[in-house]
């Protein structure tokens, strides 16, 4: 007979479906987890807050398109992991998150941590469920898994008690499901790609503006070539930046706003009219729009579309590239794409501001114009800020997928340490780099014990300007300086809390500083931090405008 605990069979089943890592914070309710990870060759990577393991998992999970896990332990384990589940529900990153609960059967006497977890996470997930028999562990987690991956990812959450997981059971009685089965996607009829081709072209000045369901369809390449082929222009945002190259000629950042008012056609791939495309209103009332999604709630959301296409976005594109090769032969827009160049160019001129300000404290546009200078196409970047993130943004290059990594719509700050970490375990030839602000660097910048311990060289630049700055703009453009309360912060040396938790920090406080210093980060191999005295951006560099 072959007896095995519940925590064996929870990574027998993770095992099983592929995951090589848990990220996690010790508690007595799951340790039997962590005897099962052992057994199995799953790394543990214990983090400083369950927030920041849930951050590292979904990070994981958006870097190498596999289920990135979190395990924590009851009561404030779970909870203190409620906003890491958010920040992934928005970014629909496909997150497995096991709770521990006290034993079933003292189930409502209120033993220690005891509390209905799975009500708190069900709204911010998927699928949320528990398991009250330890035979039937790795079914669980596959239905959970299986949730995780269907239509639009998203995180999930599975609740196994204390005495589940510590009671052994004959392994000849566990059934175990195959986790290696496709989740199924229903793609758009004939008709309706006819139509798409049909659309396209008679259309005069097409615009494509991609998402991040673009990365969880694995659809780059199938983008990439659509636009190619006919000339389009592609905007991006999200997890779709980086598809093109920032020298491709079809590769457009700065401006969308006039090419939304001019289009006649927008092509909306993977994405969504939320806020960041000011719910589709900057679109001519005149354009018609095709949206080309995995998951068709979404389709026409906030704005009416005349065409929806629903399935694997990488399959839809490419069969609607051969529709049009087909009826269209030789169809590009040209004309169209150099139009929008000029504007493109006009516009990035308004960034070019600073790249070379002398300024002290130092102008946060020449940092940025640095980063972008030292970052190569190996170098993953995180953005973990308000307005200096938001900055970068338009400066930094995304050389590929995966190389730009921010929270996503929920705008969570806390993600780089936990992101970086995580990007750093699964690119461990890469250089990994986060943009703080000084506000977000509070949030989980302990991690960076954790990057020491299991000797991750993350590197830090932290913009420090001793404020919340995208809270204290425009506190004081509405209200006046002599009212902005709760919004100034010290001028930290956060670079010295990293030094003493054994990483590398250094102190910047001129321009010409800056470069020298990333270099000598770069160069210890080991977590690193920057501490860069900033001024706040200048007025009118970015909008205050947050609906």
């Amino acid at each position: 007979m072959s007896s095995v605990h519940g925590g064996r069979l929870v990574a027998k089943a993770l095992k099983a479906a592929g995951v090589e890592v848990i990220f996690t914070l010790c508690g007595g309710h799951i340790l039997p987890i962590y005897d099962g990870c052992l057994d199995e060759g799953i790394r543990i990577i214990d983090m400083r807050h369950e927030q920041a393991a849930v951050h590292a998992a979904d990070a994981w999970a958006r870097l190498t398109g596999r289920p990135g896990v979190a395990v924590v332990t009851a009561g404030p384990g779970v909870t203190d992991s409620v906003t890491g589940v958010a920040n992934a529900f928005r970014a629909n990153s496909p997150v497995l998150v096991i709770g521990g609960q006290g034993p079933f059967a003292q189930l409502g006497r209120g033993s220690l941590q005891e509390m209905d977890h799975v009500a708190v996470m069900r709204p911010i997930t998927k699928w949320a469920g528990a398991v009250y028999e330890t035979e039937r562990i790795p079914e669980f987690i596959e239905v959970a898994l299986r949730h995780a991956w269907s239509g639009r990812p998203g995180p999930v959450f599975l609740e196994i008690p204390l005495d589940v997981l510590f009671r052994f059971v004959d392994e000849r009685h566990v059934n175990f499901p195959r986790f290696d089965r496709p989740v199924p996607r229903p793609g758009p009829a004939k008709a309706a790609l006819e139509q798409a081709v049909g659309m396209l072209g008679e259309a005069e000045r097409p615009v494509v503006m991609a998402g991040s369901a673009v990365r969880w369809c694995n659809a780059y390449s199938a983008l990439a070539r659509f636009v190619a082929d006919l000339d389009l222009p592609l905007f991006t945002n999200g997890m779709a930046r980086g598809t093109l190259p920032p020298d491709s000629p079809q590769f457009f950042q700065h401006a969308r706003r006039k090419a939304f008012a001019q289009t006649d056609l927008l092509i909306l791939v993977g994405g969504e009219f939320d806020f960041r495309l000011r719910f589709g209103q900057e679109i001519a009332a005149t354009a018609r729009v095709i949206h080309v999604d995995l998951e068709p709630t979404v389709i026409g959301h906030n704005r009416p579309v005349d065409l929806g296409l629903v399935g694997d976005i990488g399959e839809i594109l490419e069969a609607w590239r051969q529709g049009m090769q087909a009826r269209f032969p030789g169809r590009r827009f040209t004309a169209w794409r150099e139009a929008l160049r000029a504007v493109e160019a006009e516009q990035a001129a308004f960034w070019e501001q600073g790249k070379d300000a002398t300024d002290v404290p130092i102008h946060p546009l020449r940092l940025c114009h640095e980063l972008a200078r030292f970052i190569d196409e190996r170098t993953i970047v995180i953005g973990d800020g308000g307005d200096i993130v938001a900055a970068a943004s338009r400066v930094l290059p995304v050389y590929r997928p995966e190389n730009w990594m921010d929270p996503g719509p929920f705008g969570c700050l806390g993600i780089g340490a936990p992101f970086a970490i995580a990007a750093q375990l699964a690119y461990p030839d890469r250089r990994v780099l986060v943009l703080f602000g000084d506000g977000a660097f509070g949030f989980n910048g302990f991690e960076f014990d954790t990057a020491v311990r299991f000797g991750l060289p993350i590197m830090g630049v932290v913009a420090n300007d001793a404020a919340w700055s995208q809270i204290r703009r425009p506190q004081i453009e509405m209200l006046g300086e002599a009212r902005a309360v709760a919004t100034a912060l010290a001028p930290t040396r956060y670079d010295r809390v990293v030094e003493a938790l054994g990483g590398y920090g250094e102190l910047v406080e001129r321009p010409e500083e800056i470069r020298p210093a990333l270099e000598r980060m770069a160069a210890a191999r080991r977590p690193a931090c920057l501490n860069v005295r900033t001024q706040p951006l200048p007025p009118g560099v970015l909008s205050a405008r947050y609906f």
